[in-house]
């Protein structure tokens, strides 16, 4: 299949400064894609070049196939959402989804018609007459939405759009959106540096920095096989402990310990030991702990956070402080600061990725 869009070798300059840095990406026909990042990586210079706002300094740009690095914006068969909205106040939720067809010339009946199937689609049926001031952010994001696939683009390109919610609604319409999707079947690319909105919604995310592409793939691909240090400590929370290459198998803690750890880096090289919170356990320094195949360390609590169904607890050991989540633990068995304690994990919780801090 034809992809949707396409980068190749794509950089964008503002005179002196890099934004976009030589990158090369495709997102499939149908896919909801995500673009995550910290502010100022690339990510919405990547997403208006695409939607033609901004043309690329190098590089090549398709759109099924078509190449539109030079095209204006209403020549390319994509639609942008952004995180403002920008509807016209002055019009009603029907006026404002049936705005572009009738600047294309539909006639006003067709127009019409065509506009109440987006308001129903997304659920705003019975709406039509209410002026944006009078609808809550979620409905108002629901009529940007309906507006922007009202003229059926081939791609549909959101940019921050769900920043001005409340964290309630912005879980609810992070349900929602994906489920527009899926009965679509269009392609969405979704620019946010929200982590947990990229992880719900997407088929697959592409991390950047610095105007670099640094890895792309599936949620549980940056998740659980980070490419650097960057990735891994982006997304989701992680420990990353400071180690150096032994060997092909093993790898050297700053205080000395020996990890089984598969590496390709040479001997003597810097890498960091990335262990998930829940992927490690806890115990008093007095409780049995797993023989063969566990590293073990020892350290003291110095804080506890209560997180409902689990506990986060903050240990330091003798050359950094790690954080180790604990699920269903009974009163009773709750450590509290100042106690002892052994950390451990098996050999399979590890990720060993390049870089030193």
């Amino acid at each position: 299949m034809t992809p949707a869009v396409e980068l190749g070798g794509v950089t964008k300059r503002f005179d002196e400064v890099v934004a976009v840095d030589n990158i090369d990406l495709t997102i499939a026909d149908g896919e909801f894609f995500a673009m995550l990042g910290p502010s100022g990586c690339g990510k919405t210079t990547t997403l208006r070049m695409i939607a033609g706002l901004e043309f690329p300094t190098q590089g090549s740009l398709r759109i099924f196939g078509d190449e539109v690095g030079t095209l204006a914006p209403n020549k390319r068969p994509v639609n942008t959402v952004f995180q403002n909205y920008a509807l016209f106040p002055h019009l009603n939720v029907r006026d404002n989804v049936s705005f572009g067809l009738r600047m294309q010339g539909l006639n006003k009946a067709e127009a019409a018609r065509r506009a109440e199937e987006l308001i129903d689609l997304v659920q705003l049926s019975g709406m039509e007459k209410r002026k944006p001031s009078q609808l809550s952010g979620g409905q108002q994001q629901r009529v940007a939405l309906a507006r922007a696939l009202v003229n059926e683009p081939k791609v549909l390109l959101l940019d921050e759009p769900l920043g001005a919610l409340d964290l309630k609604l912005r879980q609810e319409m992070q349900t929602e959106l994906k489920g527009l999707q899926r009965n679509l079947g269009v392609s969405f690319v979704f620019v946010t540096h929200d982590q947990e909105e990229a992880l719900t919604m997407s088929d697959r995310i592409a991390v950047m920095d610095e105007g670099r592409l640094l890895q792309v793939g599936t949620a549980e691909d940056l998740y659980e096989r980070p490419a650097n240090r960057f990735v891994a400590d982006f997304i989701g929370h992680t420990n990353l402990i400071d180690a150096t290459v032994v060997d092909s198998s093993t790898i050297a803690l700053a205080n000395g310990t020996r990890v089984a750890g598969t590496t390709s880096e040479a001997a003597g090289t810097a890498v960091a030991l990335s262990l998930r919170p829940e992927s490690m356990q806890i115990g008093r320094s007095t409780d049995a702990v797993p023989g063969d195949g566990a590293t073990r360390l020892s350290g003291t609590v110095t804080e506890v956070t209560y997180l409902g169904l689990a506990i986060m607890y903050k240990v330091a050991i003798d050359f950094i402080e790690v954080d180790v989540r604990a699920d269903a633990v009974p009163p009773d068995d709750r450590l509290a600061v100042g106690d002892t304690a052994t950390v451990w994990w098996e050999h399979d919780a590890e990720w060993i990725v390049p870089g030193a801090q």
